[in-house]
């Protein structure tokens, strides 16, 4: 069997990395005079390092994001915003994620909460961790829709699996009798089984009165406030300081 054939036969296995690989090394003299050992072992990690970038570019997609360029090492930490670094990167080590714990982000409109919560999700991601982003209102709008058309619980089902939920804009439109049961079945879902992120203008005080139904808003509160880690962001608006019609909230 002649190298090509080899080549040819690891791409017909997915090997796609250590087919890359192989090409590079028959193409470097330098790499062919190393002993055998070393050569398989390069293969070996060009082969997991493709698979790591694949799974990154899946999870990506999956995870659709509103702010794909968002990521940790980029936040400003001026004392206005009222961020604590040593807290953020505690949490970008992900172990709340590993936990099931939850995140909560608070603060005015526009000063950087869905930008925060994307690179929380990218650095997730990162760590190899399915994430689903949605902004609460049109999360509902879907499974209205798929309620109607008799996909809801497959809907539900992906949802549930996920690591990391995302849900953006909380408290931003009000909640539907239907609306509050179906967050309610979102969270339960997720209670011991993964984390959940919220964004939100209201501070945590004012879910209860958000959520406008004691009964559910007991059993929504519970099983999200108790097991998070709280954010509460400060400052003026980045879309005004950046002039930005559709950035950073």
């Amino acid at each position: 069997m002649n190298e090509q054939q080899t080549i040819e036969q690891l791409q017909a296995l997915k090997l796609f990395g250590m087919a890359s690989a192989m090409t590079a090394q028959l193409e470097s003299p330098g790499i062919q005079s190393l002993p055998f050992s070393e050569r398989v072992a390069l293969l070996v990690e060009a082969e997991c390092h493709d698979r790591d970038n694949r799974r990154q570019r899946r999870l990506m997609a999956q995870a659709k994001l509103k702010m794909r360029n968002a990521c940790l090492e980029d936040i400003d930490y001026r004392p206005r915003r009222g961020l604590d670094k040593s807290q953020l990167l505690s949490l970008g080590q992900c172990q709340w994620i590993e936990r099931h714990q939850h995140l909560l982000i608070t603060g005015p409109t526009g000063v950087g909460k869905t930008w925060l919560a994307c690179a929380f999700g990218m650095q997730a991601i990162r760590r190899g961790c399915s994430v689903a982003y949605h902004r609460v209102s049109r999360l509902l709008e879907e499974t209205e829709i798929a309620r109607a058309d008799g996909s809801l619980s497959g809907f539900r089902s992906r949802l549930a699996k996920c690591q990391l939920l995302i849900l953006d804009d909380w408290g931003m439109s009000p909640l539907t009798d239907i609306g509050r049961q179906d967050l309610l079945e979102f969270v339960d879902d997720r209670t011991g089984a993964g984390a959940i992120l919220i964004a939100s203008q209201l501070p945590v005080a004012k879910w209860y009165e958000y959520i406008n139904e004691p009964t559910l808003a007991d059993a929504i509160l519970d099983r999200i406030v108790h097991r998070a880690h709280k954010i509460e962001m400060r400052g003026d608006s980045m879309r005004k300081k950046h002039g930005l019609e559709g950035g950073e909230d």
